[in-house]
C-alpha cells in the first residue's frame, strides 16, 4: 500500500512542480504554457499536435504525468531493494534527479528531436539539471522516505 500511495504522491507533486517550472520558463521567453503542453504531446503523437489546440494541450499533460509516474515508480521499486535510498532521500533524491535528467537529455529526447536536442547551452543544461534535481528528483526522494519508511514505535 505504501508503494501506491508513494506513486501517486510522487507523480503528483513531482510532475506539478516540473510542469510549473517548464511553463513558466516558457511563458518568461515569451511562449505559453499550452506551446509546452502541445509540445509534450507530439512526443507520441506526431508533430503535427503541436499546431491543436485545448485537446493537444490535455494530452500533452497526461503524456507528462504518464511519463512521472514511471520515473517515481522506478524510484520507489529501487527503493524497497535498496533502503539507502530513503535512510538518505535529499542526497539520493537529489542523485536520482540528476540521473534523469542525464537520460532524458541526452538519451530520451535526443532519440525523439535529434535536431533540437541535446542544447549544450551552459544556462539551459544548468536550469535543466536544478529543475531535474531539486523538482524532481528531491521531491521523489522525499515522498518515498515517507511513505516507505517502517513505522517505530
Amino acid at each position: 500500500m505504501g508503494e501506491a500511495k508513494a506513486i501517486a504522491a510522487g507523480t503528483l507533486v513531482a510532475g506539478t512542480l516540473d510542469l510549473t517550472a517548464a511553463c513558466l520558463s516558457s511563458i518568461l521567453a515569451g511562449g505559453s504554457a499550452g506551446k509546452v503542453l502541445r509540445f509534450v504531446a507530439s512526443g507520441p503523437f506526431g508533430d503535427a499536435v503541436r499546431q491543436g489546440g485545448a485537446g493537444a494541450a490535455i494530452a500533452g499533460a497526461a503524456v507528462h504525468y504518464t511519463i512521472m509516474a514511471v520515473i517515481v515508480t522506478i524510484f520507489v521499486l529501487a527503493a524497497r531493494r535498496l533502503p539507502m535510498l530513503i535512510e538518505k532521500p535529499v542526497l539520493w533524491g537529489l542523485s536520482y534527479g540528476l540521473g534523469v535528467y542525464i537520460v532524458m537529455e541526452l538519451v530520451v529526447l535526443p532519440l525523439r528531436w535529434p535536431e533540437m536536442f541535446p542544447v549544450l547551452e551552459p544556462g539551459h543544461i544548468q536550469r535543466a539539471m536544478a529543475f531535474m534535481m531539486l523538482l524532481v528528483g528531491l521531491p521523489i526522494g522525499l515522498i518515498a522516505a515517507h511513505y516507505l519508511r517502517p513505522i517505530r514505535n
